[in-house]
């Protein structure tokens, strides 16, 4: 027979709420750990002569819960290796007890069969004192794992292994990401434990406030009457849309059909970004993020894609492709990063030079924004001036040759070389870290301003601007020059 051992749940605190098995187990066995003598069940187990050995010493000593645990895991099975023992831990092992499975994935590697009594877990004693039914949703979230979960405001919340007033602290700063500072709560302290039990409604600022929070503390948060809405609801309403009965419009788009609008929100998302206005830009990213969803959502219909496949894709694709964070490479600076971005994604899609790499540039962008790409990924093979000077001088040298070919009238060379002036343009623009894209919006709305300026003083004048001569107009675009200035000194 193999060697074993074998779990017990102590329960969450109470001799009583011991089973049977777990006590008939107990006072049996030869050898017999606890993870913690901080238990209230302790007490009980030297008054009927149970002896036990206890790891608190390795609490000081460990850096992480993680590598405490994991410790533990390691001494009982080379415990294990000498005879049976019995390993018990507060409530039920099988929750929130991350010593148990580390101990029984190490025993499986070892050959150890690991055997468990089950125990009433505190959270059942939550449950029963609080009246939830953890059926309709509950979530239930490890006060020392809290960082970067995602809490859903809209359904009821219990965090456990609130162990200390600087725990309750971190998690209060968690919460109130998600919830107004004068939400109640439950603080649950050794639910179940005679004399030492307290149950406390206060609002969530005064969390950490409390003198009694000790290693037997949780919390529960009710759902917000009005949480919001969040992804999963939006993909819903999406669906709703697009179902029977929906939105007649909606049910009739296609990709093709709604490739005009998810160009446009793009462009509003831009133009928020450049008003530098972060309540706009809220709403049109929101705009945007409809257009990414819906196009999901007939992917789904067709049976291609679905919104989840979506996310899982570009999250691996992150992890991929920054090998330098998620792997064992390293990047010194932004234009490492860059590198080995490019690097990891000329291998996944079997790109063997860079060429390809141009290639792969989709037509469909925006020119100014194509030809900024094309040079950007060119310049990665050292294809590139290496002083602005040389820059300076191609495109004083396309301008003379567009002029040369204009005094021909022939149209096509026109074309041409007027191509090649702005390719130019484009190439100083990135040589001086500006995107020839964004620069030339910049220019086109002060345009509108300045010929809106000339309008207004025309109108203002009795002239009309039709009525003007081009010189007239030139004298007032030079005073709206000088009026923008005017009006940014004033600010």
């Amino acid at each position: 027979m193999g060697k074993r051992i074998t779990v017990v749940g102590l329960g969450p605190g109470s001799w009583k709420h011991l089973t049977q098995e777990g006590i008939e187990t107990l006072e049996r066995a030869e050898k017999v750990f606890l993870r913690t003598e901080k238990h209230p069940i302790v007490a009980d187990l030297r008054a009927r002569g149970i002896k036990y050995s206890c790891f608190d010493n390795l609490y000081n000593k460990g850096t992480t819960f993680e590598e405490v645990y994991s410790q533990i895991a390691q001494s009982l099975v080379e415990e294990a290796q000498k005879g049976d023992l019995v390993y018990a831990v507060p409530g039920n092992p099988a929750v929130a007890e991350t010593s148990y499975y580390l101990l029984r994935d190490l025993g499986k590697e070892k050959g150890i069969k690991i055997h468990t009594v089950p125990g009433m877990s505190f959270l059942d004693m939550v449950y029963a004192r609080l009246g939830i039914d953890p059926v309709k949703g509950l979530q239930v979230f490890d006060g020392l794992q809290l960082k970067g979960i995602r809490i859903d405001s809209g359904r009821d919340l219990i965090i456990t292994q609130v162990f200390d007033r600087l725990v309750a602290s971190e998690v209060k700063l968690v919460l109130m990401e998600r919830y107004p500072a004068e939400h109640t709560l439950w603080v649950v302290r050794a639910a179940g434990v005679e004399d030492r039990e307290i149950i406390e409604n206060i609002p969530l600022y005064r969390l950490d406030r409390l003198p009694y929070i000790d290693y037997l503390t949780s919390i529960y948060i009710p759902a917000v009457s009005s949480p919001g809405y969040d992804m999963q609801d939006l993909i819903e309403i999406m669906r709703k849309l697009r179902g029977e009965g929906g939105c007649p419009w909606d049910r009739e788009q296609e990709h093709q059909s709604l490739k005009p609008y998810l160009l446009e929100e793009a462009y509003e998302v831009l133009e928020a970004i450049e008003k530098k206005d972060t309540r706009l830009l809220r709403e049109e990213l929101g705009d945007l993020l409809l257009q990414v969803v819906f196009h999901a959502h007939i992917a789904d219909e067709e049976g291609n894609f679905s919104f989840d496949g979506v996310v899982d894709g570009i999250c691996r694709k992150l992890v991929r492709r920054h090998p330098h964070v998620f792997g064992d490479k390293r990047a010194k600076d932004s234009d490492g990063a860059l590198d080995k971005w490019e690097a990891s994604k000329r291998r996944e899609k079997g790109i063997t030079g860079y060429t390809g790499m141009l290639r792969e540039i989709p037509e469909t962008l925006p020119s100014l924004m194509r030809s900024y790409k094309v040079q950007q990924k060119a310049a990665l093979a050292g294809f590139d001036w290496d002083r602005i000077e040389d820059v300076l001088e191609k495109v004083k040298e396309e301008l003379v040759e567009l002029e040369e070919v204009y005094k021909s009238g022939n149209m096509s060379r026109i074309k041409e070389e007027l191509g090649d002036l702005l390719f130019a343009v484009v190439n100083l623009a990135r040589f001086e870290g500006v995107r020839p894209e964004l620069a030339l919006r910049e220019t086109t709305e002060k345009f509108i301003e300045r010929f809106g300026f000339i309008e207004e003083m025309a109108r203002n004048d009795g002239i009309g601007i039709k009525n003007m001569s081009l010189e007239q107009m030139e004298e007032l675009w030079q005073m709206a020059k000088v009026h923008k200035f005017n009006k940014i000194d004033k600010k």
